[in-house]
């Protein structure tokens, strides 16, 4: 969802992502207590999704550029993601399952009629990360960036500007943006973001994935990995169609998956795993898959 002052363009060219300023979306950003609304794009709560206009339009290229071929890296962010006596360690292998299949399903080829977006094998990328170290309780923006660029320079895997790193995070955590937090957080206002930021090799497509503890990121009667597969399908998505905020829909500012966030309800879908509905320019409206 667009909640900033000033948006970013992409620009892809050979595989080089860079990014230029644009302007707009002030009226959008004025209220909102999100620290990093300059590069970030957050998933609305169950709450905050019924603020989305029930008048939706066809979204449009604001000059910016997507990920043709996208792969997605997982970083698991505490001890118990490695330990295979874990209900987390469960937790995170459902994920890597869902992101191997996810890239060449009908849920994913929706996203195929922006800009030449092609299926893909969104693990096919470098290895994920399983970092037995305990993150704070209280995960910043900054600190997910800083875990991302420690992926890089722990030798775990090269930069790839077509790749989003994904921060998973444990139910002890919460991810927090200026007086705005998680599941977990003392002030619930989202239940995941991706966003973008200038790293030494180019520009990095990374997300929070904060655990789906608290109902309003949370489908009822849906396990916690399932809650999870939701986020990932929503993020991972957005990333690739809207990589640094520039693909926007002109009159609401929601990207493709906000303007189908939460309604029609999320649904389990192809190989039994959690899906949200995503937008499509071709019947302009919410749809499964394409």
């Amino acid at each position: 969802m667009r909640i900033r002052a000033l948006k970013s363009a992409l620009a892809l060219s050979c595989g080089l992502l860079s990014m230029v300023a644009s302007a707009g979306a002030a009226e959008k950003a004025s209220n909102k207590p999100f620290a990093d609304a300059d590069h970030v794009i957050y998933m609305p709560t169950r709450d905050a999704a019924k603020r989305v206009p029930s008048k939706l339009t066809n979204i449009s290229d604001h000059g910016g550029g997507v990920v043709v071929s996208a792969k997605v890296v997982f970083i698991f962010w505490g001890p118990n993601f490695a330990n295979a006596a874990s209900a987390d360690h469960t937790y995170a292998t459902t994920l890597q399952a869902f992101r191997n299949q996810f890239g060449t399903t009908g849920e994913y080829n929706v996203i195929t009629q922006y800009s030449g977006i092609q299926l893909a094998n969104l693990g096919s990328g470098t290895a994920d990360w399983f970092d037995t170290s305990a993150p704070p309780t209280k995960v910043t923006d900054a600190t997910v960036q800083a875990e991302v660029n420690r992926y890089f320079s722990g030798g775990h895997g090269a930069y790839n500007s077509s790749t989003i790193y994904e921060v998973v995070l444990p139910s002890t955590s919460y991810s927090s943006s200026g007086g705005s937090s998680s599941c977990g957080g003392p002030h619930l206002s989202y239940c995941a973001y991706h966003g973008a930021y200038t790293g030494t090799s180019g520009t990095v497509l990374y997300s929070i994935e904060p655990y789906p503890s608290c109902s309003g990121c949370k489908v009822s009667g849906w396990n916690d990995a399932q809650n999870q597969e939701h986020f990932v399908c929503h993020e991972t998505r957005e990333a690739v169609t809207d990589p640094v905020n520039a693909w926007w829909n002109s009159s609401t500012g929601a990207e493709a998956d906000d303007q189908c966030a939460w309604s029609p309800t999320p649904f389990i879908g192809t190989n039994g795993y959690a899906y949200q509905y995503e937008w499509s320019n071709l019947v302009t409206g919410c749809v499964k898959t394409r």
